[in-house]
Protein backbone atom coordinates (compact mmCIF):
# COMPACT_ATOMS: atom_id res chain seq x y z
CA UNK A 1 0.00 0.00 0.00
CA UNK A 2 1.33 3.33 -1.01
CA UNK A 3 2.18 5.63 1.97
CA UNK A 4 1.73 8.69 0.35
CA UNK A 5 -0.13 9.68 -2.74
CA UNK A 6 0.50 12.58 -5.62
CA UNK A 7 -1.82 14.48 -7.41
CA UNK A 8 -2.57 14.07 -11.18
CA UNK A 9 -0.90 16.87 -12.51
CA UNK A 10 -4.45 18.27 -14.44
CA UNK A 11 -5.15 18.69 -10.24
CA UNK A 12 -2.06 20.49 -9.50
CA UNK A 13 -2.15 23.13 -12.43
CA UNK A 14 -5.93 23.66 -11.87
CA UNK A 15 -5.47 24.14 -8.40
CA UNK A 16 -3.29 26.47 -8.07
CA UNK A 17 -4.76 28.34 -10.96
CA UNK A 18 -8.16 28.98 -8.83
CA UNK A 19 -5.73 29.69 -5.63
CA UNK A 20 -4.56 32.89 -7.50
CA UNK A 21 -7.39 33.33 -9.78
CA UNK A 22 -5.17 32.90 -12.82
CA UNK A 23 -5.89 35.37 -15.47
CA UNK A 24 -9.40 37.11 -13.72
CA UNK A 25 -10.71 39.73 -15.52
CA UNK A 26 -9.48 42.15 -12.90
CA UNK A 27 -6.35 41.05 -13.41
CA UNK A 28 -6.85 41.50 -17.41
CA UNK A 29 -8.04 44.44 -17.16
CA UNK A 30 -5.34 46.13 -15.29
CA UNK A 31 -2.62 44.16 -17.51
CA UNK A 32 -1.14 42.19 -14.53
CA UNK A 33 1.74 39.96 -15.47
CA UNK A 34 0.84 36.75 -12.96
CA UNK A 35 4.21 35.12 -13.73
CA UNK A 36 6.66 38.25 -12.68
CA UNK A 37 7.40 40.22 -9.52
CA UNK A 38 9.99 42.42 -8.28
CA UNK A 39 11.75 42.28 -5.03
CA UNK A 40 11.87 45.85 -4.11
CA UNK A 41 14.50 46.08 -1.61
CA UNK A 42 15.83 49.22 -2.80
CA UNK A 43 19.11 47.70 -4.00
CA UNK A 44 18.38 45.10 -6.71
CA UNK A 45 20.36 47.38 -9.48
CA UNK A 46 23.43 46.20 -7.84
CA UNK A 47 25.97 44.32 -10.15
CA UNK A 48 27.94 42.56 -7.11
CA UNK A 49 25.33 40.81 -4.61
CA UNK A 50 24.99 37.39 -2.79
CA UNK A 51 22.44 35.20 -2.47
CA UNK A 52 21.65 31.43 -0.56
CA UNK A 53 20.57 28.44 -1.63
CA UNK A 54 18.81 26.10 0.09
CA UNK A 55 16.46 22.56 -0.64
CA UNK A 56 14.87 19.45 0.61
CA UNK A 57 14.96 21.16 4.35
CA UNK A 58 11.65 20.19 5.57
CA UNK A 59 12.57 18.06 8.23
CA UNK A 60 11.35 17.84 12.12
CA UNK A 61 13.51 16.75 14.93
CA UNK A 62 15.57 13.32 14.51
CA UNK A 63 15.68 12.41 17.89
CA UNK A 64 17.59 15.16 19.76
CA UNK A 65 19.11 16.78 17.11
CA UNK A 66 17.86 19.00 14.00
CA UNK A 67 20.06 19.16 11.15
CA UNK A 68 17.38 21.62 9.18
CA UNK A 69 18.10 24.02 12.11
CA UNK A 70 22.12 23.30 12.12
CA UNK A 71 21.71 24.57 8.57
CA UNK A 72 19.48 27.24 9.57
CA UNK A 73 21.79 28.92 11.92
CA UNK A 74 24.61 28.80 9.39
CA UNK A 75 22.89 30.70 7.24
CA UNK A 76 21.59 33.30 9.84
CA UNK A 77 25.27 34.39 9.68
CA UNK A 78 25.19 34.91 6.47
CA UNK A 79 21.79 36.71 6.26
CA UNK A 80 22.83 40.37 6.69
CA UNK A 81 25.37 40.25 3.43
CA UNK A 82 23.12 38.29 1.25
CA UNK A 83 20.09 39.71 -0.39
CA UNK A 84 17.44 37.08 -0.61
CA UNK A 85 17.18 33.01 -0.13
CA UNK A 86 16.09 30.74 -2.96
CA UNK A 87 14.41 27.44 -1.71
CA UNK A 88 14.54 24.54 -4.63
CA UNK A 89 11.20 22.66 -2.80
CA UNK A 90 10.29 20.17 -0.31
CA UNK A 91 9.74 22.65 2.17
CA UNK A 92 7.62 20.38 4.31
CA UNK A 93 8.11 16.85 4.71
CA UNK A 94 6.44 13.93 4.34
CA UNK A 95 3.29 15.19 3.36
CA UNK A 96 3.37 19.35 2.71
CA UNK A 97 0.71 19.48 5.81
CA UNK A 98 0.04 22.55 7.47
CA UNK A 99 0.23 21.65 10.46
CA UNK A 100 4.12 20.52 10.46
CA UNK A 101 4.71 23.98 9.03
CA UNK A 102 5.70 25.04 12.82
CA UNK A 103 7.91 22.91 13.47
CA UNK A 104 9.47 22.31 10.13
CA UNK A 105 9.66 25.76 8.43
CA UNK A 106 8.94 28.31 11.35
CA UNK A 107 10.93 27.12 13.83
CA UNK A 108 14.26 25.98 12.40
CA UNK A 109 14.10 29.66 10.17
CA UNK A 110 12.86 32.10 12.29
CA UNK A 111 15.12 34.63 11.98
CA UNK A 112 14.28 35.05 8.32
CA UNK A 113 10.82 36.20 9.69
CA UNK A 114 9.50 39.36 10.97
CA UNK A 115 8.69 38.65 14.59
CA UNK A 116 10.32 35.19 14.39
CA UNK A 117 11.74 35.87 18.07
CA UNK A 118 8.31 34.60 18.84
CA UNK A 119 7.87 32.02 16.60
CA UNK A 120 4.99 30.30 18.36
CA UNK A 121 2.97 33.48 17.65
CA UNK A 122 3.40 32.86 13.66
CA UNK A 123 0.61 30.87 11.12
CA UNK A 124 1.82 29.21 9.04
CA UNK A 125 -0.44 31.50 6.39
CA UNK A 126 0.27 34.80 7.91
CA UNK A 127 4.56 34.81 7.21
CA UNK A 128 6.47 38.03 6.41
CA UNK A 129 10.45 36.98 5.64
CA UNK A 130 12.58 40.28 6.58
CA UNK A 131 14.68 38.64 3.95
CA UNK A 132 12.97 37.55 0.43
CA UNK A 133 12.69 33.61 1.04
CA UNK A 134 11.67 32.50 -2.95
CA UNK A 135 10.79 29.00 -2.89
CA UNK A 136 9.52 26.60 -5.39
CA UNK A 137 7.30 23.57 -5.05
CA UNK A 138 8.37 20.19 -4.08
CA UNK A 139 6.97 17.34 -5.07
CA UNK A 140 6.01 16.41 -0.89
CA UNK A 141 4.51 20.21 -1.07
CA UNK A 142 2.12 18.41 -3.24
CA UNK A 143 1.72 14.92 -1.19
CA UNK A 144 -1.46 13.73 -0.01
CA UNK A 145 -1.99 10.75 2.33
CA UNK A 146 -4.31 8.25 0.71
CA UNK A 147 -8.50 8.72 0.81
CA UNK A 148 -7.74 5.00 2.85
CA UNK A 149 -5.26 6.10 5.50
CA UNK A 150 -8.05 7.85 7.09
CA UNK A 151 -10.78 4.88 7.15
CA UNK A 152 -7.93 2.07 7.73
CA UNK A 153 -5.26 3.28 8.99
CA UNK A 154 -5.12 0.78 11.59
CA UNK A 155 -5.78 -2.18 10.11
CA UNK A 156 -3.69 -1.86 6.59
CA UNK A 157 -0.41 -3.29 6.59
CA UNK A 158 2.32 -1.82 6.25
CA UNK A 159 0.48 1.28 7.10
CA UNK A 160 -1.05 -0.14 10.79
CA UNK A 161 3.38 -1.56 11.58
CA UNK A 162 4.42 1.99 10.04
CA UNK A 163 2.21 3.85 12.74
CA UNK A 164 3.22 1.27 15.73
CA UNK A 165 7.12 1.71 14.79
CA UNK A 166 9.37 4.37 16.73
CA UNK A 167 9.87 6.45 13.34
CA UNK A 168 9.55 10.23 13.34
CA UNK A 169 7.69 10.23 10.08
CA UNK A 170 6.80 13.57 10.57
CA UNK A 171 3.17 12.85 9.13
CA UNK A 172 -0.17 13.83 10.97
CA UNK A 173 -3.92 13.93 10.30
CA UNK A 174 -3.39 16.22 6.91
CA UNK A 175 -1.61 16.06 3.75
CA UNK A 176 -0.79 19.15 1.40
CA UNK A 177 -4.78 19.28 0.24
CA UNK A 178 -2.98 18.96 -3.05
CA UNK A 179 -0.76 22.05 -2.12
CA UNK A 180 -3.22 24.06 -0.43
CA UNK A 181 -0.88 24.54 2.26
CA UNK A 182 2.51 25.71 0.80
CA UNK A 183 0.12 28.04 -1.78
CA UNK A 184 -1.12 29.38 1.65
CA UNK A 185 2.25 29.69 3.54
CA UNK A 186 3.86 31.33 0.04
CA UNK A 187 1.79 32.60 -3.02
CA UNK A 188 -0.61 35.46 -2.92
CA UNK A 189 -3.44 33.73 -2.32
CA UNK A 190 -5.94 35.11 -4.30
CA UNK A 191 -8.92 32.58 -3.90
CA UNK A 192 -9.25 34.05 -0.33
CA UNK A 193 -9.96 37.49 -1.15
CA UNK A 194 -13.32 38.69 -1.16
CA UNK A 195 -14.72 39.47 -4.70
CA UNK A 196 -15.43 43.33 -3.73
CA UNK A 197 -11.69 43.21 -2.25
CA UNK A 198 -9.87 42.08 -4.83
CA UNK A 199 -9.68 45.17 -7.47
CA UNK A 200 -8.11 47.16 -4.36
CA UNK A 201 -5.97 44.10 -3.09
CA UNK A 202 -4.18 44.43 -7.03
CA UNK A 203 -3.99 48.21 -6.69
CA UNK A 204 -2.02 47.85 -3.54
CA UNK A 205 0.26 45.59 -4.22
CA UNK A 206 0.70 44.46 -8.02
CA UNK A 207 1.92 48.48 -8.22
CA UNK A 208 5.78 47.47 -10.30
CA UNK A 209 5.83 48.43 -13.75
CA UNK A 210 7.65 46.19 -16.02
CA UNK A 211 8.07 46.01 -19.88
CA UNK A 212 5.54 43.40 -19.62
CA UNK A 213 2.88 45.20 -17.73
CA UNK A 214 1.92 45.59 -13.72
CA UNK A 215 3.22 42.83 -11.69
CA UNK A 216 3.51 41.65 -7.88
CA UNK A 217 5.87 43.90 -5.53
CA UNK A 218 7.56 41.74 -3.73
CA UNK A 219 8.11 44.04 -0.10
CA UNK A 220 10.18 42.52 2.06
CA UNK A 221 9.24 42.85 5.81
CA UNK A 222 5.50 44.07 4.95
CA UNK A 223 4.50 41.68 1.92
CA UNK A 224 6.19 38.69 0.78
CA UNK A 225 4.18 36.53 -1.56
CA UNK A 226 4.74 34.91 -4.75
CA UNK A 227 2.56 35.85 -7.32
CA UNK A 228 2.16 32.32 -8.93
CA UNK A 229 3.84 28.69 -8.84
CA UNK A 230 6.23 29.86 -11.36
CA UNK A 231 7.31 33.24 -11.57
CA UNK A 232 10.54 35.45 -12.86
CA UNK A 233 12.26 38.11 -11.41
CA UNK A 234 15.05 40.58 -12.26
CA UNK A 235 17.87 41.53 -9.70
CA UNK A 236 21.32 42.98 -10.58
CA UNK A 237 21.12 42.09 -14.08
CA UNK A 238 20.39 39.10 -13.76
CA UNK A 239 16.89 37.25 -14.63
CA UNK A 240 15.70 34.29 -12.07
CA UNK A 241 13.54 31.82 -13.39
CA UNK A 242 10.99 29.70 -10.53
CA UNK A 243 9.48 27.03 -11.86
CA UNK A 244 7.06 24.03 -10.81
CA UNK A 245 8.61 20.64 -12.43
CA UNK A 246 5.66 18.81 -10.77
CA UNK A 247 3.97 19.19 -13.85
CA UNK A 248 6.09 18.19 -16.21
CA UNK A 249 7.89 15.32 -15.21
CA UNK A 250 5.34 12.48 -16.22
CA UNK A 251 6.72 10.04 -17.65
CA UNK A 252 5.50 8.54 -20.94
CA UNK A 253 3.99 5.34 -21.55
CA UNK A 254 5.62 1.91 -21.83
CA UNK A 255 5.80 0.65 -25.53
CA UNK A 256 2.96 -1.72 -26.48
CA UNK A 257 5.93 -4.61 -27.36
CA UNK A 258 7.47 -7.44 -25.64
CA UNK A 259 10.04 -5.12 -24.91
CA UNK A 260 7.46 -2.79 -22.47
CA UNK A 261 5.60 -5.68 -21.28
CA UNK A 262 8.54 -7.30 -19.87
CA UNK A 263 9.96 -3.53 -18.56
CA UNK A 264 6.08 -3.64 -17.21
CA UNK A 265 6.68 -6.96 -15.50
CA UNK A 266 9.91 -5.91 -14.19
CA UNK A 267 8.49 -2.70 -12.43
CA UNK A 268 6.00 -5.04 -10.73
CA UNK A 269 8.27 -7.24 -9.49
CA UNK A 270 10.72 -4.44 -8.21
CA UNK A 271 7.23 -2.26 -6.79
CA UNK A 272 6.82 -5.68 -5.16
CA UNK A 273 9.81 -6.06 -3.36
CA UNK A 274 9.52 -2.24 -1.77
CA UNK A 275 6.77 -3.17 -0.10
CA UNK A 276 8.49 -6.12 1.30
CA UNK A 277 11.04 -3.78 2.26
CA UNK A 278 8.25 -1.07 3.74
CA UNK A 279 7.52 -4.62 6.63
CA UNK A 280 10.62 -4.98 7.21
CA UNK A 281 11.83 -1.87 8.06
CA UNK A 282 8.21 -1.05 10.45
CA UNK A 283 9.21 -4.48 12.19
CA UNK A 284 12.88 -3.54 12.92
CA UNK A 285 12.13 0.06 14.04
CA UNK A 286 9.68 -1.08 16.12
CA UNK A 287 12.29 -3.05 18.24
CA UNK A 288 14.44 0.24 18.83
CA UNK A 289 14.44 2.61 21.19
CA UNK A 290 15.18 6.64 20.39
CA UNK A 291 16.52 7.48 23.98
CA UNK A 292 19.34 5.51 22.86
CA UNK A 293 21.93 7.49 20.52
CA UNK A 294 22.76 4.65 18.76
CA UNK A 295 18.88 3.16 18.18
CA UNK A 296 18.48 6.84 17.52
CA UNK A 297 20.83 7.39 14.65
CA UNK A 298 19.61 3.24 13.41
CA UNK A 299 15.87 4.96 13.53
CA UNK A 300 17.17 8.06 11.89
CA UNK A 301 18.24 5.59 9.02
CA UNK A 302 15.19 3.57 9.01
CA UNK A 303 13.21 6.92 7.98
CA UNK A 304 15.39 7.49 5.16
CA UNK A 305 15.01 4.21 3.91
CA UNK A 306 11.54 4.06 3.99
CA UNK A 307 11.63 8.17 2.11
CA UNK A 308 13.66 6.56 -0.02
CA UNK A 309 11.70 3.55 -1.44
CA UNK A 310 7.90 5.58 -0.87
CA UNK A 311 10.07 7.71 -3.90
CA UNK A 312 10.92 4.94 -6.06
CA UNK A 313 7.26 3.50 -5.41
CA UNK A 314 5.92 6.46 -6.72
CA UNK A 315 8.48 6.67 -9.88
CA UNK A 316 7.10 3.16 -10.49
CA UNK A 317 3.45 3.41 -10.22
CA UNK A 318 3.83 6.65 -12.27
CA UNK A 319 5.72 4.79 -15.36
CA UNK A 320 2.89 1.87 -14.76
CA UNK A 321 0.08 4.26 -15.12
CA UNK A 322 1.30 6.28 -17.75
CA UNK A 323 -1.08 6.29 -20.79
CA UNK A 324 -1.96 8.46 -23.88
CA UNK A 325 -3.78 10.57 -21.52
CA UNK A 326 -1.07 12.13 -19.27
CA UNK A 327 -1.28 15.33 -19.04
CA UNK A 328 2.82 17.81 -20.24
CA UNK A 329 2.61 21.30 -18.69
CA UNK A 330 3.12 22.52 -22.00
CA UNK A 331 1.77 25.75 -21.13
CA UNK A 332 4.42 26.62 -18.45
CA UNK A 333 7.39 25.42 -20.87
CA UNK A 334 6.31 27.54 -23.77
CA UNK A 335 6.11 30.64 -21.12
CA UNK A 336 9.59 29.71 -20.44
CA UNK A 337 11.35 29.49 -23.60
CA UNK A 338 9.45 32.93 -24.44
CA UNK A 339 10.98 34.41 -21.33
CA UNK A 340 14.24 33.52 -22.08
CA UNK A 341 14.00 34.42 -25.37
CA UNK A 342 12.60 37.78 -24.57
CA UNK A 343 15.95 38.14 -21.95
CA UNK A 344 18.04 37.41 -24.35
CA UNK A 345 17.23 40.04 -26.70
CA UNK A 346 16.66 42.25 -23.48
CA UNK A 347 19.85 44.90 -23.29
CA UNK A 348 19.68 45.24 -19.42
CA UNK A 349 20.07 41.72 -19.16
CA UNK A 350 23.56 39.79 -18.46
CA UNK A 351 22.35 36.65 -17.01
CA UNK A 352 19.91 34.25 -16.10
CA UNK A 353 19.48 31.60 -13.59
CA UNK A 354 16.60 28.55 -13.67
CA UNK A 355 16.02 26.81 -10.58
CA UNK A 356 13.38 24.34 -10.13
CA UNK A 357 12.85 20.91 -8.22
CA UNK A 358 13.46 17.99 -10.25
CA UNK A 359 17.41 17.47 -11.38
CA UNK A 360 17.71 16.73 -15.09
CA UNK A 361 21.30 15.53 -14.20
CA UNK A 362 22.38 14.09 -11.15
CA UNK A 363 24.34 10.45 -9.92
CA UNK A 364 22.54 10.34 -6.52
CA UNK A 365 22.00 6.60 -5.88
CA UNK A 366 17.85 7.13 -5.88
CA UNK A 367 17.48 9.82 -8.39
CA UNK A 368 19.67 9.24 -11.16
CA UNK A 369 18.16 6.76 -13.85
CA UNK A 370 14.40 7.58 -12.27
CA UNK A 371 11.69 7.88 -15.32
CA UNK A 372 10.81 11.44 -13.81
CA UNK A 373 14.75 12.61 -13.83
CA UNK A 374 14.64 11.86 -17.63
CA UNK A 375 11.50 13.19 -18.74
CA UNK A 376 11.96 16.41 -16.96
CA UNK A 377 15.87 16.64 -18.48
CA UNK A 378 13.52 15.69 -22.24
CA UNK A 379 11.41 18.91 -21.64
CA UNK A 380 14.10 21.22 -20.52
CA UNK A 381 16.06 20.13 -23.61
CA UNK A 382 13.25 20.81 -25.67
CA UNK A 383 12.58 24.57 -23.97
CA UNK A 384 16.43 25.58 -24.96
CA UNK A 385 16.37 24.25 -28.15
CA UNK A 386 13.57 25.83 -29.18
CA UNK A 387 15.38 29.08 -27.34
CA UNK A 388 18.71 28.41 -29.05
CA UNK A 389 16.93 28.67 -32.76
CA UNK A 390 15.60 31.88 -32.01
CA UNK A 391 18.22 33.18 -30.27
CA UNK A 392 21.00 32.17 -32.97
CA UNK A 393 24.56 33.61 -33.08
CA UNK A 394 23.13 36.50 -30.26
CA UNK A 395 24.88 34.03 -27.38
CA UNK A 396 28.75 34.53 -28.79
CA UNK A 397 29.23 31.24 -27.72
CA UNK A 398 27.77 31.65 -24.31
CA UNK A 399 25.55 29.24 -22.86
CA UNK A 400 21.79 30.05 -23.00
CA UNK A 401 21.28 29.70 -19.41
CA UNK A 402 24.64 30.33 -16.63
CA UNK A 403 23.89 28.63 -13.65
CA UNK A 404 20.85 25.47 -13.22
CA UNK A 405 19.48 24.78 -9.23
CA UNK A 406 17.95 21.67 -8.21
CA UNK A 407 16.82 19.70 -5.01
CA UNK A 408 14.76 16.54 -4.91
CA UNK A 409 17.91 14.65 -4.69
CA UNK A 410 19.28 14.62 -0.66
CA UNK A 411 23.02 15.79 -1.71
CA UNK A 412 24.63 19.00 -2.53
CA UNK A 413 26.44 18.38 -6.17
CA UNK A 414 28.00 20.13 -9.37
CA UNK A 415 27.45 18.58 -12.38
CA UNK A 416 28.86 19.91 -16.24
CA UNK A 417 27.06 18.97 -19.06
CA UNK A 418 29.02 17.32 -22.09
CA UNK A 419 28.01 17.68 -25.70
CA UNK A 420 24.10 16.38 -25.73
CA UNK A 421 23.09 17.19 -28.79
CA UNK A 422 20.75 20.07 -27.61
CA UNK A 423 21.00 23.06 -26.38
CA UNK A 424 21.29 21.66 -22.96
CA UNK A 425 25.13 20.98 -23.52
CA UNK A 426 27.99 22.64 -21.51
CA UNK A 427 26.31 23.72 -18.90
CA UNK A 428 26.24 24.21 -14.89
CA UNK A 429 24.01 22.19 -12.85
CA UNK A 430 24.30 22.22 -9.11
CA UNK A 431 21.89 20.18 -6.53
CA UNK A 432 20.92 22.03 -3.74
CA UNK A 433 18.75 18.98 -1.81
CA UNK A 434 20.65 17.91 1.92
CA UNK A 435 20.00 20.75 3.93
CA UNK A 436 17.47 18.78 7.03
CA UNK A 437 15.60 15.57 5.53
CA UNK A 438 18.01 12.67 4.87
CA UNK A 439 20.74 12.47 3.24
CA UNK A 440 21.38 10.10 0.06
CA UNK A 441 25.07 8.37 -1.17
CA UNK A 442 26.13 8.70 -4.99
CA UNK A 443 25.79 5.98 -6.72
CA UNK A 444 28.12 3.10 -7.19
CA UNK A 445 28.33 3.57 -11.01
CA UNK A 446 30.32 7.17 -10.57
CA UNK A 447 30.49 10.54 -12.06
CA UNK A 448 29.70 10.04 -15.50
CA UNK A 449 26.59 9.79 -16.71
CA UNK A 450 25.20 8.15 -19.58
CA UNK A 451 22.76 8.28 -21.69
CA UNK A 452 21.41 5.96 -24.56
CA UNK A 453 20.06 8.15 -28.04
CA UNK A 454 18.66 6.07 -30.59
CA UNK A 455 18.98 6.21 -34.53
CA UNK A 456 17.78 5.14 -37.26
CA UNK A 457 21.56 2.57 -37.32
CA UNK A 458 20.41 1.44 -33.96
CA UNK A 459 21.14 2.70 -30.47
CA UNK A 460 24.45 5.06 -29.00
CA UNK A 461 25.34 5.55 -25.56
CA UNK A 462 27.00 8.62 -24.95
CA UNK A 463 28.72 10.39 -22.50
CA UNK A 464 26.30 13.01 -21.43
CA UNK A 465 27.09 14.98 -17.81
CA UNK A 466 30.30 14.45 -15.80
CA UNK A 467 29.66 15.30 -11.52
CA UNK A 468 32.50 17.74 -10.31
CA UNK A 469 31.43 17.68 -6.80
CA UNK A 470 29.42 16.02 -4.81
CA UNK A 471 28.70 15.92 -1.02
CA UNK A 472 26.41 13.17 0.68
CA UNK A 473 26.12 10.10 3.02
CA UNK A 474 29.42 8.43 2.96
CA UNK A 475 31.39 5.86 5.34
CA UNK A 476 29.86 2.72 7.23
CA UNK A 477 28.86 2.08 10.61
CA UNK A 478 30.48 4.36 13.00
CA UNK A 479 32.38 5.71 10.31
CA UNK A 480 29.44 7.29 8.89
CA UNK A 481 29.26 10.50 8.00
CA UNK A 482 26.05 13.00 7.28
CA UNK A 483 27.42 16.36 5.95
CA UNK A 484 23.85 18.38 5.76
CA UNK A 485 24.22 21.47 3.06
CA UNK A 486 23.57 25.06 1.96
CA UNK A 487 25.79 27.35 -0.50
CA UNK A 488 26.00 30.68 -0.75
CA UNK A 489 26.30 32.52 -4.32
CA UNK A 490 28.53 35.72 -4.91
CA UNK A 491 27.23 37.57 -7.91
CA UNK A 492 29.97 39.52 -9.33
CA UNK A 493 29.74 42.70 -12.29
CA UNK A 494 30.56 42.20 -15.61
CA UNK A 495 29.03 40.27 -19.26
CA UNK A 496 28.73 37.41 -18.79
CA UNK A 497 28.52 37.53 -14.86
CA UNK A 498 30.76 35.02 -12.26
CA UNK A 499 29.22 33.10 -9.77
CA UNK A 500 31.50 31.97 -6.70
CA UNK A 501 29.69 28.82 -5.19
CA UNK A 502 30.28 28.53 -1.65
CA UNK A 503 29.34 25.90 0.23
CA UNK A 504 28.69 25.43 3.65
CA UNK A 505 28.28 22.31 5.78
CA UNK A 506 26.64 20.91 8.90
CA UNK A 507 27.93 17.75 9.57
CA UNK A 508 26.90 15.03 12.14
CA UNK A 509 29.69 12.51 12.36
CA UNK A 510 29.91 10.10 15.99
CA UNK A 511 26.43 11.84 17.28
CA UNK A 512 28.72 15.31 17.51
CA UNK A 513 28.13 18.33 15.15
CA UNK A 514 30.52 20.60 13.21
CA UNK A 515 30.28 23.34 10.70
CA UNK A 516 32.22 24.77 8.06
CA UNK A 517 32.79 26.12 5.33
CA UNK A 518 33.78 23.73 1.93
CA UNK A 519 36.11 24.63 -1.20
CA UNK A 520 34.27 28.05 -3.20
CA UNK A 521 34.38 27.24 -6.92
CA UNK A 522 33.80 29.65 -9.82
CA UNK A 523 31.13 29.50 -12.72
Amino acid sequence: MQFVSDPPITVKIRKMNERVRWRHSLIAERSIDQTRMVVDDGKDDSPDFSFLVVGDSGSGRHGSQNPQRQIAEQMAAQRDSCRFVLHTGDVIYLVGSKEYYSENFIKPYREFLAGGEHPDRITYDKMVFNLPFLPVLGNHDYYDLPLLYGLVAFAAMPIRRLLQSRLDLDVGLHGSEQGKAYAKAFLDYLQGVNDWELGNHLDQHYTAKTETGRCLRYEPGRFTRLPNRYYTFRYGGIDFFALDSNTFNGPPPLPATKEGDAYRQLLEKRRDELERQKVEIAATSSRLNRNVPDEAEHLDDLRTKLEQIEELTIDINKQLAADATTVTDFEQLDWLKQKLIESWNTEEVRGRVIYFHHPPYVTEATKWQQAQTLTVRRHLRWVLDGVSVVVGDQTQGRPLVDLILNGHAHCLEYLRSDDTGHADSNLNWIVCGGSGYSLRRQREEGPDLMETFWESEGKDILKVAKSQLFIGRNGQGSKKRRPYSFLRIDVKEGCPPKFIVRPFISERFQRQWTAHESDSFEI
